[in-house]
């Protein structure tokens, strides 16, 4: 409670900041601008025997963060898959901090518990998922992946008599991981994290396409006699490709495996009438991850977890303790997560998908496609540039040439990374790098609810001023 005016004064301070910094997307350069050196140097106060008042401690804290800020949230940003923040998130994650709700268990803050319990039946609707699977509210796929992966552990171990929870995994019976040689890094991390280890994991090769190939699974799957956890892909990071469900997961089941789908961005596509074809049969894996703040364009941080079977899920996570009150009926976030102080990140969500509703979700995902289609084929035909793979959703490569004769791949990478560099150093757009198939290639990702044509126009002429730069320098 606000007992001062002191209270009041900084929080006033901090709106106007705020809606200052939201106000400014587009005049401010994308990209940060201060150095590494000139951040710590003016943040780095020594630690002060006496405070100071809370309207200075606001207004250093904005001075001294200038040119510090990635302008991620900008319409313009399309470095990696950041969405930005629609506005009745971030208005719903300050009610979070003014409410200071514990989100673990019901006592704790039932409003916030039932609204996480109302969000999370809307995502399983949006994204056509059995309405009887379990979900979680985590930070972002990472723990989506340990959440859904623990239930995966739980029930994969308990099959040969395995009671992981109480007895660790020493001198447990190993487990397999069959997944695409196109997964994601937080796959491995989560593995890590679980006690399963990067070793377990046997990589399958991708098709053309960047599918993992059903005869291919077949064939792992049919290799070995341990149980076996499968990860397949709703859209990958290079080129948003998406498994084929439908084929895969049959094949994966008939061998008791456990399916776990990866869909940190590209499981939104349920939401499209245009792209929910990708997603065909994926309602009958075991587990599925994504992310709200990308797609949806929540405030960091906030990540899904949906498990097709509720025991298991509980089984990885559930907790008791004779100090926590616990009431009949509710539901207790604590039974379904990693967490136990937890932020209502479910508020944010919940509030995005009131904002927007299924027409304006679908809109939102399919206006990012067009952009993703128009930037690839735009800037991959300047001069000097190539596009390599046109975005299946909002996913896209483009590669650039050195123009010297007898130059090499090796050459083209360093051209693309110094092509790249130089975009970002505008500060009209930001894109990033990235290795695929071997080769340097600039990433495009959209996914910010404020990207448009104007936007779009925008990147492209920075781009093309680059190119024409180091093309009159003979660079």
């Amino acid at each position: 409670m606000l007992r001062d005016d002191e209270g009041r004064s900084v929080l006033q301070l901090a709106l106007k900041q705020a809606l200052a910094h939201v106000s400014q997307g587009d005049t401010r350069p994308v990209a940060a601008t201060a150095s590494l050196d000139d951040l710590r140097r003016r943040i780095g106060r020594a630690l002060a025997d006496h405070g100071v008042p809370a309207d200075d401690v606001i207004a250093d804290l904005v001075r001294d963060v200038e040119g510090g800020i990635l302008g991620s949230a900008s319409g313009r940003f399309f470095g990696w898959v950041i969405g930005g923040t629609l506005p009745a998130a971030l208005a719903a994650d300050w009610l979070v901090s003014a409410w200071d709700q514990n989100a673990a268990i019901h006592a704790c803050g039932p409003a916030v518990a039932v609204i996480e319990e109302i969000a999370g039946a809307w995502l399983k609707e949006l994204f056509g998922l059995p309405a009887n699977a379990s979900f979680a509210f985590v930070t972002g796929t990472q723990m989506a992946h340990v959440t859904c992966l623990g239930a995966a552990r739980h029930r994969q171990l308990a099959r040969l008599g395995w009671d992981v929870e109480e007895n660790g995994l020493f001198g447990a019976p190993p487990l397999r991981v069959i997944t695409s040689s196109e997964r994601h890094g937080s796959v491995e991390r989560a593995l890590r994290m679980l006690g399963l280890g990067k070793n377990a994991v046997q990589s399958v090769p991708c098709n053309d396409a960047g599918q993992l190939e059903p005869s291919a699974l077949e064939q792992a799957l049919a290799a070995g006699d341990r149980p076996a956890i499968v990860i397949l892909q709703a859209g990958d990071l290079n080129i948003g490709a998406f498994d084929s469900f439908a084929e895969l997961i049959p094949i994966a089941h008939a061998h008791d495996a456990w399916v776990h789908v990866d869909g940190a961005f590209g499981l939104w596509a349920a939401a499209s009438p245009r792209h929910r074809h990708l997603l065909r049969g994926v309602e009958l894996a075991d587990s599925w991850t994504n992310d709200g703040h990308k797609w949806l364009n929540t405030p960091f941080d906030c990540g899904y977890a949906f498990v097709a079977e509720p025991g298991a899920h509980r089984g990885a996570f559930s907790h008791r303790t004779s100090y926590t009150m616990f009431v009949d009926g509710a539901r207790d976030q604590i039974d379904w997560t990693p967490e136990w102080s937890r932020r209502a990140r479910a508020v944010p969500t919940y509030a995005a998908i009131r904002q927007l509703g299924r027409i304006g979700i679908a809109d939102l995902v399919e206006r990012s496609c067009g952009h993703a289609h128009a930037l690839v084929r735009r800037i991959g035909a300047l001069p000097g540039a190539a596009a390599l793979r046109e975005p299946v959703i909002n996913q896209g490569l483009v590669r650039f040439l050195d123009p010297r004769a007898g130059a090499t791949e090796r050459d083209h990478d360093r051209r693309t990374d110094a092509v790249i560099a130089a975009i970002c150093a505008t500060g009209e757009a930001f894109f990033g790098g990235t290795t695929w198939r071997g080769l340097r290639c600039m990433r495009v990702s959209v996914c910010n609810w404020q990207t448009s044509e104007a936007d779009v126009d925008r990147a492209v002429t920075a781009a093309r001023r680059v190119l024409n730069e180091l093309a009159d320098r003979g660079a």
